[in-house]
């Protein structure tokens, strides 16, 4: 499914407590984007992603991978195509090593031996993790176990990549590193980030969110440009684009 699209369509999300995350969202993202979903605490953005590998199911509207929908039946075939990296890394990290986080998910589709090692270390060097194989993760800072909660989803070689606030808990090298990373994965990539800079460095496509709703979609340069829409959705330009507080330059 790797030259699919991703095609969510009218979604919309009620929580049981009556909370209405998501109004008719609707947003189609083809092979090879680099897309960013953003707005502020509560404009419905984790609950968005939490749709597009089936840890939320629509309360109505329709999410599909392809020509596949997500729903209860399609979930291990959906999961194998996205892959989610989530806001919190101790919810990924459940394992007594790194090494047997990392190896899980392929475990599950049936590597094992040498291809099973392989699969492992790749993902772990590619999050300059390598080191951390032997240890068990909550001896981890939370910039390694963001690093390490990354490779357990590369070493599925999804199609697509979900990302809530990878660059949550990375100091400045690491989070470069992260950048350089995503840079490189050639499918599509789906990301939240308060980080506005990252946004900018790594998307090409902005999707705002407000209140559950698509405020704006487009270009992210042009939308970091809208001051007004910025501010109306509790937004601020990227510090790059502010020019210097002293100057004004």
């Amino acid at each position: 499914m790797s030259h699919h699209i991703l095609e969510i369509d009218r979604l919309r999300h009620v929580y049981p407590d009556g909370t209405e995350a998501l109004r008719d969202v609707s947003i189609r993202i083809v092979h090879g984007e680099s897309v960013a979903v953003i707005g502020a605490n509560g404009a419905g953005k984790s609950t968005l992603l939490a749709h597009l590998n089936g840890h939320l199911l629509p309360t109505s509207g329709a999410v599909r991978v392809g020509h596949l929908p997500v729903g209860r039946d399609t979930l291990a075939e959906i999961r194998r195509t996205v892959g989610m990296v989530f806001h919190d890394p101790d919810d990924q990290l459940f394992m007594p090593t790194v090494y047997e986080d990392v190896a899980f998910g392929p475990m599950n589709l049936g590597l094992s031996g040498e291809d099973l090692e392989r699969c492992v270390k790749d993902a772990l060097r590619q999050v300059d993790a390598l080191h951390l194989a032997g240890k068990p993760p909550y001896h981890l800072s939370a910039g390694e176990k963001r690093r390490v909660a990354i490779a357990t989803v590369l070493s599925m070689a999804p199609d697509i990549l979900v990302m809530d606030e990878p660059g949550n808990g990375l100091d400045p090298y690491a989070r470069r590193q992260l950048i350089n990373l995503l840079k490189d994965f050639k499918h599509s990539k789906i990301v939240t980030s308060h980080d506005l800079d990252l946004v900018l460095d790594l998307c090409e496509r902005t999707v705002v969110l407000s209140g559950g709703e698509v405020r704006a979609d487009g270009p992210t340069r042009e939308i970091f440009q809208d001051e007004a829409l910025l501010k109306e959705c509790r937004l601020e330009k990227p510090l790059s684009m502010q020019g210097c507080p002293i100057c004004g330059a």
